[in-house]
């Protein structure tokens, strides 16, 4: 029998130290951003990550609308929405979501990227999406987050 018995780490939620991370999506790949923003809002990159637990940072992404596709997603990618009535149905290109909203398209892919239910929907309210470069949120002291 093994006398050097560890105990296994989880996290409880009050003692989770978040931190704020900015990202520039500026020519950066949409899914590849979105997965690695993804882990950040979940906590992955920490040793102390939990999975039932939200021990994720808050993430401010900027110049959302300057994110790229590869490929000929571009143009032949289609975002579909309902209006709730027959018929309602309508498609949408990423070039036309981004004179919309050009936010949507970075939040869509790291949505889709989150847990479902409870604990994925507060995960995604820590991402802040500007279309910009400028961002409220300087008084969070937020550290640059390269990838």
């Amino acid at each position: 029998m093994n006398t050097n018995s560890f105990k296994t780490y989880s996290a409880k939620a009050g003692e989770v130290e978040k931190e704020w991370f900015v990202v520039d999506a500026e020519n950066q790949v949409v899914g590849r951003l979105a997965s690695q923003v993804a882990a950040v809002l979940r906590g992955k990159h920490k040793p102390t990550y939990t999975p039932h637990i939200d021990t994720g940072d808050f993430v401010i992404v900027v110049n959302a609308e300057k994110a790229r596709f590869t490929g000929k997603k571009e143009t032949d990618k289609q975002y579909f929405s309902h209006t709730g009535y027959p018929g309602g149905g309508k498609m949408r290109s990423p070039k036309e979501m981004r004179e919309r909203k050009p936010t949507f398209i970075v939040e869509k892919a790291v949505k889709g990227m989150l847990p479902k239910g409870p604990l994925g929907r507060k995960m995604l309210s820590k991402m802040k999406v500007y279309a910009g470069p400028d961002h409220p949120h300087a008084a969070q002291k937020p550290k640059e987050l390269t990838l």
